[in-house]
């Protein structure tokens, strides 16, 4: 069975959430491929060191778009983008580029915790 990659993203206000969920889900997530924004891609390496994460830029300096164009050639299986409804984000554009891609690849996306654990169950079978 192939590997499957996971891209891991995240808004400010919600990176120790991913952090978190990352820690809680360790043995399940371990088996994927890791791809993460920058920061995001620190913050889940220094609550699980024992993953090996390949932490790309951070979102606003390109990091969305090198997970975009990873979606579209075919390298991400499946996203985790926790995100935070509550903030501005001067990016947006760039967010939203994301997600439209996610979509358009037809790639399991999950914006919160909630659905991330839905997804891993998934996994599971």
């Amino acid at each position: 069975m192939k590997q499957l990659t996971l891209a891991l993203v995240a808004h400010d206000a919600k990176k120790a959430d991913m952090a978190e969920f990352v820690a809680k889900y360790e043995n399940d997530i371990r088996p994927f491929t890791l791809f993460a924004t920058g920061t995001t891609g620190g913050r889940v390496m220094e609550r699980c060191p024992s993953l090996s994460v390949t932490r790309l830029k951070s979102g606003p300096l390109g990091g969305d778009q090198q997970i975009g164009a990873m979606i579209a050639d075919g390298k991400i299986d499946a996203l985790f983008f926790f995100v935070d409804p509550l903030s501005p984000h001067p990016h947006d554009v760039d967010v939203k580029a994301l997600m439209r891609l996610a979509l358009v690849y037809n790639i399991p996306m999950a914006l919160n915790p909630a659905t991330a654990e839905r997804l891993i169950e998934s996994f599971r079978e």
